[in-house]
Parts: C-alpha cells; structure tokens; sequence
C-alpha cells in the first residue's frame, strides 16, 4: 500500500493519545446536529465505519449497540461517522434496530481529519476509501486511544476487554 492519498498526494493524518480530537458538527439520522463539543465533560467512541447496510459495519454496528448499556455504565457514549446521507442512516438505524448515534460526513472533511480516509487494501487491491477506525476522546476532548484498520467482526469484544469491561 503507498503511503500518499491518490486525490491529495499525501499521507493520512494518523492522531495519537493526547492529539486534540477534531472538532466536528454532523447531521445525524434524523437530520439534527451532533456536535463533539457536546460531550465535552464525558469519554466518547468515535468510530468511522465505511458504509451503512453492509455485512461488516452491520456487524459493528449491531456489537456496539449491544455494549451500549455497558459502555454507558463505564462513562462510555458512542458516535458512528460514515459517509452515508441522514436518511440512509435511517433506514440503518431501523433496520437493524440499532440504538446508537450515527452521523453523516458526505464530504468526507471529518473523515480525512481523524485519519480514517485515505488509501486502504480491499481484496488485496489499494483503493482510497473510508479505513474502519475508532478513536476513545476524553472528556476534555483529546485522543485517548486511536485504533486504525480494525475488524469489523470482534472488534467491540476487544475493545471492551482493552477497557477492562467484560
């Protein structure tokens, strides 16, 4: 895989523990506006997924629905980004009974911020493209962990077991 961004020339920004989380406001399934900033005060998942109603962010989906309540009693919200509309999401969230917030970047803007647009491999092929990433933000809004090029399947296991809760 090279290591510069076809569309840009240059490498994708990767963010480390105690990076500043970028800032961002998105339209969420419903059309309202989640703001980072509006968790400021409280840890939150960010995680950036490639595509609504696929086999793979279905299944990372449905997983951090089900730890939810969980990640919740550890202090834990969870934000899925994708470039997928509002009203996709929608159809996601219903669909799949999911009990998450997910929210749009069509542009892709806050995708590229967090390093997780960029060049990756699919069926051994190099194509520039949403890289499954997830990010913990403390509560002062900075990177705590920043994990690039996860699995889809068992990734919310790990993560959980990562945080010590299981």
């Amino acid at each position: 895989m090279s290591e510069t961004d076809s569309a840009t020339g240059t490498a994708p920004a990767r963010l480390s523990p105690g990076d500043p989380a970028p800032e961002f406001t998105l339209p969420d399934a419903d059309g309202r506006p989640v703001s980072l900033a509006g968790y400021r005060g409280r840890r939150v998942i960010v995680y950036c997924y490639p595509a609504a109603l696929t086999p793979g962010c279905t299944t990372q989906a449905v997983d951090f629905t089900a730890a939810a309540g969980d990640l919740a009693e550890a202090g834990l919200e969870i934000v899925g980004i994708s470039p997928d509309e509002p009203e996709k999401l929608l159809r996601f969230r219903e669909k799949e009974d999911l009990g998450i917030t997910l929210v749009s970047d069509p542009d892709k803007a806050v995708l590229r911020a967090y390093g997780a647009y960029g060049p990756k491999k699919l069926y051994g092929k190099e194509v520039v493209g949403v890289i499954r990433s997830t990010f913990i933000i403390d509560a002062e809004g900075r990177i705590e962990q920043a994990s690039y090029n996860v699995k889809a399947t068992g990734h919310v296991a790990k993560l959980m077991r990562d945080l010590g809760i299981d």
